[in-house]
């Protein structure tokens, strides 16, 4: 029996994995509009548009340059996303025995997962943060674990810890929550049919956008941490707030939205569709 989960979950993570890695590749560039509008922020720089932005970053580093960070992304989704699916399926199997999740055990199951995927992950998501801002020249990931060792100490591994959780917990967990009672609402002719994925997809859009509207603020006090813009939590909420209002925790939401929203739809259509060919039910 143990066995028998164990070679589920790497299941499960082998078809994360692949569908982070799709999604990643694809919306790679508007999480580095979301990361340069909320450093700007944090420089205290003039106000600057979404579009503004994007118009700048193609005219001085080329379109390549949309995709600064792709080194990082892929190192912290690919494991990252495996990670967190093949947790939540452990979870759900161990805990719930694969049944339908109630609304309260869908944001347990969903926030638990992804706290044991940002903890083991966050020293790269750190790294990317950085690599997306613009202000530090790292030629490699490697090379920017040791220079934040060096120059900064292992400890500015976890900086902005408590945001990210803050930010990722809640967001998975109303995620999960949302997406599988939008599913389990949806007629078992619809479901069962052809047009069960795109159906998936649209339930997955819908949380995705509550999920990144309610968790925004915590995105903006950790990108602020982690770019090195102020030394605490509770820093970056009193420099944000003083420097910008509630308005200033809001910054980026509209790249991040449509990154997170599309990226966490496509990623669960995707690993779904995996599983069901593979012959485990997510």
């Amino acid at each position: 029996m143990e066995l028998s989960l164990v070679q589920s979950a790497l299941k499960a993570f082998v078809c994360g994995s692949l569908s982070g890695t799709c999604s990643t590749l694809l919306f790679q560039p508007l999480d580095l509009i979301k990361t340069r509008l909320q450093t700007l922020q944090s420089t205290g720089s003039a106000r600057v548009g979404m579009v503004s932005l994007f118009l700048t970053v193609v005219r001085t580093e080329k379109m390549v340059g949309l995709w600064k960070g792709m080194s990082p992304s892929f190192v912290r989704t690919i494991p990252g996303v495996g990670l967190y699916f093949s947790t939540y399926y452990s979870m759900k199997q161990h805990f719930f025995q694969g049944r339908a999740l109630g609304p309260l055990e869908a944001v347990a199951l969903g926030a638990g997962a992804r706290t044991v995927a940002g903890v083991f992950m966050l020293p790269i998501t750190v790294i990317k943060t950085r690599f997306e801002c613009g202000r530090y020249n790292y030629s490699s990931v490697v090379g920017a674990l040791r220079s934040m060792c060096q120059t900064e100490g292992p400890r500015s591994l976890f900086s902005g810890l408590v945001p990210t959780l803050l930010r990722d917990a809640p967001f998975s967990g109303i995620y999960v929550m949302i997406y599988s009672q939008a599913k389990a609402s949806l007629p078992t002719e619809l479901s069962s049919s052809s047009y069960g994925p795109p159906a998936n997809f649209l339930c997955g859009v819908g949380a995705g956008v509550l999920a990144s509207l309610i968790t925004q603020p915590a995105d903006v006090v950790k990108t602020t941490v982690q770019v090195g813009a102020q030394p605490g939590t509770a820093d970056a909420v009193r420099y944000v707030y003083t420097q910008h209002g509630v308005r200033g925790f809001f910054r980026g939401a509209v790249p991040r939205c449509l990154r997170r929203t599309m990226m966490a739809a496509m990623a669960w259509t995707v690993y779904e569709q995996m599983m069901a060919q593979v012959g485990l039910k997510s």
